[in-house]
C-alpha cells in the first residue's frame, strides 16, 4: 500500500451546528476539503448547500427537533453573539437571549446528537467561548456570562462522556467574520483592534478552522475538558 494511502486520514461524519458564514464556513470548506462527510443544521442554508452539504433547519434561539443520521463522529456549534453593553444598559431579556443562543441551543444539539455520537469509536465536540471569559473586558458581562456558562458545560461533559466522547472549547479573541463586522469595519477600527493583542493582529476565521481541524481529527485524541485561546496573546501575555 502506498505510504500517502496509509497517512490518509479517516473520513469522519461531522454535524456542523451553524456554519454559513465567517468561522463556520472556513471550517466546512476545510472539512470537506479533507474528505469528511458534512451534514449542517442552519438558518440560512444556502452557501452550504452550494458546497454539497446537506442542511435542515436550525435557529439557535429556539432550536426545532433535529433529524440526524444514526452515527456521527464529530459536532461543532457555531452558533453565537456579540453583545456589548454597559452593564447598567443590559435587560433580563439581553441575558436570557445570549444563554439560549450560546448555551442552551448548544446543550439541546448536543442532546440530540448524542446518541450518534456514542455509536462513534472515538467522537469530539467542540463549542465556542470567548476571551472576555478569560480576561475581563467592559462592556462584556452578558456574553461573558453566557459563553463562560459554555466553558462549565465543556468540562463537565468532557468528564461525563469520556472516554469515547471528546469535548473542547475554542475561545478566540476578536476574529475577522461577518459577526465582527460592527467592530472592524474600517482600517482604522482593524488597526485599533490589533494594536490591543500582543501579536498585533486580528484573528482569522482560517486559522480557527485549522484548529477545528485538528479537534476533529485522531491527532487531538488525548485532548478533552480544554479551552483552546487563539486570541494573539490576549489573555496571558502583556507587553510593556
Amino acid at each position: 500500500m502506498p505510504v500517502e494511502a496509509e497517512l490518509a486520514p479517516m473520513s469522519k461524519h461531522i454535524l456542523l451546528i451553524g456554519g454559513n458564514s465567517g468561522m463556520g464556513m472556513a471550517s466546512a470548506m476545510k472539512l470537506k476539503g479533507e474528505g469528511h462527510q458534512l451534514s449542517a443544521a442552519v438558518r440560512s442554508p444556502e452557501r452550504l448547500n452550494q458546497l454539497g452539504i446537506p442542511t435542515q433547519p436550525f435557529d439557535a434561539a429556539g432550536p426545532a427537533e433535529l433529524d440526524l443520521p444514526d452515527h456521527l463522529d464529530g459536532l461543532i456549534y457555531f452558533p453565537g453573539s456579540i453583545s456589548l453593553k454597559p452593564f447598567h444598559r443590559l435587560s433580563e431579556q439581553d441575558f436570557l437571549n445570549d444563554l439560549q443562543i450560546n448555551l442552551l441551543g448548544a446543550a439541546k444539539a448536543i442532546q440530540a446528537a448524542l446518541p450518534a455520537l456514542k455509536r462513534s469509536e472515538s467522537a469530539s465536540i467542540v463549542l465556542f467561548s470567548t476571551v472576555a471569559v478569560a480576561q475581563g473586558m467592559a462592556f462584556h458581562a452578558s456574553i461573558a456570562a453566557a459563553k463562560g456558562a459554555v466553558e462549565g458545560l465543556a468540562r463537565s461533559l468532557a468528564a461525563e462522556l469520556a472516554p469515547k466522547i471528546r469535548v473542547n472549547v475554542i475561545a478566540p479573541s476578536l476574529t475577522d467574520t461577518p459577526l465582527a463586522s460592527p467592530l472592524l469595519g474600517s482600517e482604522d477600527k482593524q488597526q485599533a483592534a490589533a494594536k490591543r493583542h500582543p501579536l498585533n493582529l486580528v484573528g482569522d476565521a482560517e486559522d480557527i478552522a485549522q484548529m477545528i481541524s485538528f479537534l476533529m481529527s485522531d491527532a487531538s485524541k488525548f485532548m478533552s475538558g480544554q479551552i483552546l485561546r487563539p486570541d494573539g496573546g490576549l489573555s496571558s501575555v502583556r507587553i510593556f
